[in-house]
């Protein structure tokens, strides 16, 4: 039984940082990419970051330069740092799971889409204001 379980999430005020955490349990994958999602109202989710087993990472546009993932695997945990948060940052924070791995073509590579991805957490509110 694959569980996610995000927590951090929080009110702040814009230009402010919170840290996110996601600590999963129950899965066997040998090699896996973890998922930051966000979903504002009346909005559809998108993606923030992801990270694969090598420790490589990828962002969106809208906050590459202020977020940061990492991930600890002896500790089962992925984590979001949010810096210099804005309004437009508010939203339910989701972390997901998948065992895809990027792949490589048209000369870049491609972390897995959302629909890839298997297991997601409950979300943590992030409220800047």
């Amino acid at each position: 039984h694959v569980q996610l379980v995000e927590s951090g999430g929080g009110s702040v005020q814009a230009g402010g940082s919170l840290t996110l955490s996601c600590a999963y349990s129950g899965h066997t994958y040998r090699s896996y990419c973890m998922g930051w999602f966000r979903q504002a109202p009346g909005k559809e989710r998108e993606g923030v970051a992801a990270i694969d087993s090598d420790g490589c990472t990828s962002y969106a546009d809208s906050v590459k330069g202020r977020f940061t993932i990492s991930r600890d695997n002896a500790k089962n945990s992925a984590y979001l740092q949010m810096d210099s948060l804005q309004p437009e940052d508010t939203a339910m924070y989701y972390c997901a799971i998948t065992r895809s791995a990027p792949a490589l073509y048209g000369g870049s590579w491609h972390f897995p889409e959302q629909r890839e991805y298997n297991y997601w957490g409950q979300g943590t509110q992030v409220t800047v204001s």
